[in-house]
């Protein structure tokens, strides 16, 4: 296997030259993200059935859907929440599911199924998958002049820039966060509406009928076949207000007569987003899979560079998140690593085998990880943040089967035996010991690569890399890195008996002769005698003693097995970055206005600490999902905030979670506040979740506060919460229906009115 790499130089030349090209130009096309993406398998069904009571939302929606969705067997959860005219369900699937499509193409058609069961006045449901991967960059509209905000030129200028950023190439998604929903307001003049006998009801049911959204038939003749439409659309607020309506005498006025029409925002709000205390629309931008996410932000940045110039005075464009930073910190730090762990290898081994030997040792680093580089490319692996851990993991495993090569062939040749026969000769006796030793390690990791579902998609990279790590490592150091070796050893000595043939006056030829002189320990190695008798006197010691051998070294896993028990037991670890999130929950009536003073207020008492550099609140919504295991099935609840908080530095995140936490919780003791450091791993609720199952759902309420009083008081709990216990408060109007009726008005239009 390695003769040919000896024998023939330019073989071995043109090895080297292809892997480093190799590893380069895959280095130069992989595609660079902050975190692997793994398969959604998680979607939420959400459906509108407005003026319903939880109840009836419960009964005529939520029921109907569940039974229609229990039928597909790939799901494993499904849960529900019913609340007044609004039903939100979450399907899971099994981890065994790996191309999640055509499971949500039947899941849409059990939808359309019990769509045509529900009654009228509910709406189509929609499905959201759940992707589990972060916005790559996300920016901002802030309005920056005193008052109220003009949302209307925000919308305005949001909605051009996310149709810019959409033409992009690479760009796959463009949301928008706390973009109010325009729509056209008619303002009813009361004494002129009473003065043509018409009620509210009757005027907008005349305005609804005046706008055909449907074919009106069809025409057939033996030619062709024509449908038929009434133009009628109203695509102008001229055309609104001249139409015709018909009073309760017969007579015809027109709208404007009777009342005045504009477009504007909706109020009240639904969500709203706060960027640095100011009033904005946030656009948050999703990239394709499989780019280079630093140069597709570079387009974006030019992009929004050129739109900023054209923004009016008191709107500002800023940046809120981009994580190409991010991943240009991790490859930044891959590139360190493996330029100390080179300095470090090479240091180690010119000391213990000599600077011929260190270099030969040091080259099968940077040829091993570009390798692996090129192997990535092979198998689709991107570089994120669990493929560059995986190889900064490896580091310390690449150089071991090189070192043994290299010095078993050094202490060949010092025998006296000609390069070829110390190289292939120790190639033979080392490739059983070194492709096992390797064997173990690669098994060592697999199952790692083999774990099921979310957490093998998320960790299986790491082990991936380790493990071509390991097998490109044994392939080059018995072949290339071999054959070097044998060239590298058996070339100075020639060079140094010339070097003494030849002139000694300058200081390159006295260089030469000190550095390839044989003998120094530069050239061979140090070598420390009485270490070396130490080391052969503790190998007599246990080889004539076996058992307390064997003792001695079981005792060391059995202290690390002890020890572990005392250790955090946490499968993902918690992450060191300069941002961690915040939600609150107020009671479930209170008003958007209401949440947006008091979250205010706590952004003023947030930026208190000096490690904080800024605050960005969401209301009635998640916040854009700035790391990539946030979930997002929060929105139209006015009671609900997230802040993204954004810290100096990642240092000391940890004691300024728990800071805030406990300042928050006693500023604010009647909203549920959960300041939260970003985790590894799949997307999560809670750290512990629990479900009660039953049919009578105020047996449940009742057993869940049971459970919600329990749990608060086991230490280190900051809060429970559940989604049944909550309801929301009404006012109830209890009407005589002969009063009703005498009054010639009906219970729906007094609940209209």
């Amino acid at each position: 296997m390695v003769r040919p790499f000896f024998t023939n130089t330019r073989l071995l030349i043109l090895t080297i030259i292809l892997i480093l090209a190799w590893g380069i130009s895959s280095f130069q096309s992989l595609p660079r993200q902050e975190d692997p993406e793994l398969i959604s398998r998680i979607a939420v069904v959400k459906t509108a059935f407005p003026g319903a009571s939880a109840d009836r939302v419960e009964a005529l929606v939520t029921t109907v859907l569940e039974e229609e969705l229990s039928e597909i067997e790939e799901i494993e959860v499904l849960s529900s929440d019913s609340r007044v005219g609004f039903s939100t369900g979450a399907a899971e699937l099994v981890d065994q599911v790996l191309n999640a499509q055509p499971i949500w193409a039947k899941v849409r058609d059990e939808l359309a199924d019990a769509a045509a069961q529900f009654p009228p006045g509910v709406a189509t449901p929609e499905l959201d998958e759940t992707y589990v991967k972060a916005y790559t960059m996300i920016a901002s509209l802030t309005w920056q002049l005193p008052g109220e905000p003009n949302y209307a030129i925000l919308r305005r200028y949001s909605d051009e820039l996310g149709t810019r950023l959409r033409s992009l190439t690479g760009t796959e998604e463009v949301e928008f966060f706390g973009s109010p929903e325009e729509e056209i307001l008619v303002e009813i003049d009361a004494p002129e509406l009473a003065g043509v006998g018409l009620s509210p009801q009757q005027l907008a049911q005349q305005i609804s009928l005046s706008d055909a959204k449907v074919t009106a038939g069809q025409l057939r003749n033996p030619e062709q076949d024509l449908a038929i439409e009434v133009e009628s659309e109203l695509e102008t607020l001229e055309q609104i207000r001249q139409l015709p309506v018909q009073s309760a005498g017969g007579q015809f006025t027109r709208l404007s007569d009777l009342a005045s029409v504009s477009r504007g925002v909706r109020y009240p709000l639904s969500d709203q987003a706060i960027v640095s205390g100011k009033p904005a629309v946030v656009i948050a931008v999703m990239m394709q899979s499989g780019l280079r996410i630093d140069q597709w932000s570079a387009t974006v940045h030019d992009e929004i560079d050129a739109f900023r110039s054209r923004l009016p005075q008191g709107v500002s464009l800023d940046l809120v998140f981009d994580q190409s930073g991010y991943v240009a910190n991790r490859i930044n730090s891959l590139i360190i690593n493996l330029v100390f762990s080179g300095a470090l290898v090479i240091v180690v081994a010119l000391v213990g085998m000599g600077w011929r030997s260190a270099l030969v040792v040091g080259l099968a680093l940077p040829l091993t990880i570009f390798a692996v580089l090129g192997w990535m490319s092979v198998f689709g692996v991107e570089i994120h943040q669990m493929s560059v851990t995986g190889l900064i993991i490896a580091l310390g495993l690449l150089i071991d089967n090189a070192v043994v090569a290299v010095d078993e062939i050094q202490v060949e040749m010092q025998h006296g035996h000609p390069p070829l026969q110390a190289v292939t000769e120790t190639v033979k006796y080392l490739q059983v010991p070194l492709m096992a030793s390797t064997l173990t390690t690669v098994l060592t990791f697999l199952p790692i690569y083999l774990l099921p579902g979310a957490s093998g998609e998320f960790v299986g990279s790491i082990a991936l890399s380790v493990i071509l790590s390991l097998i490109s490592s044994l392939v080059i150091s018995l072949t290339v890195i071999s054959a070097l070796a044998g060239h590298m050893l058996s070339a100075s000595g020639e060079v140094y008996v010339r070097a003494q043939r030849i002139s000694k006056n300058s200081v390159t030829d006295r260089i030469a002769l000190i550095m390839m002189k044989p003998g120094t320990w530069w050239y061979e190695g140090l070598s420390v005698p009485r270490l070396g008798r130490f080391y052969r006197w503790t190998i007599g010691r246990t080889t004539a003693r076996p058992l307390l051998a064997v003792a001695l070294t079981m005792t060391v896993p059995l202290v690390g097995f002890i020890a572990a028990g005392t250790l955090d037991e946490q499968f993902f670890p918690l992450v060191n970055r300069d941002q961690f999130q915040i939600e609150v929950d107020f009671v479930s009536q209170t008003a958007i206005a209401q949440n947006r003073k008091i979250v205010l207020e706590a952004r003023e008492h947030i930026l208190q600490h000096e490690e904080v550099e800024d605050v960005h609140w969401f209301l009635g919504e998640n916040a854009p999902k700035f790391y990539y295991n946030l979930t997002g099935n929060r929105e139209n609840q006015s009671q609900y905030a997230q802040a993204l908080v954004q810290l100096k530095s990642s240092q000391s995140v940890g004691s300024i979670v728990q800071e805030l936490q406990q300042e928050l919780d006693d500023l604010y003791p009647s909203a549920r506040i959960i300041v939260q450091q970003l985790q590894q791993g799949p997307p999560y609720n809670a750290p512990v979740e629990m479900r009660i199952y039953g049919p009578n759902t105020s047996e449940l309420r009742r057993i869940g506060m049971e459970v919600r009083e329990i749990m608060t008081e086991i230490p280190d709990v900051v809060h429970v919460r559940d989604d049944l216990t909550e309801r929301q408060p009404k006012l109830g109007l209890i009407v005589d229906n002969e009063q009703v009726q005498q009054a010639g008005l009906t219970n729906t239009e007094i609940a209209s009115s």
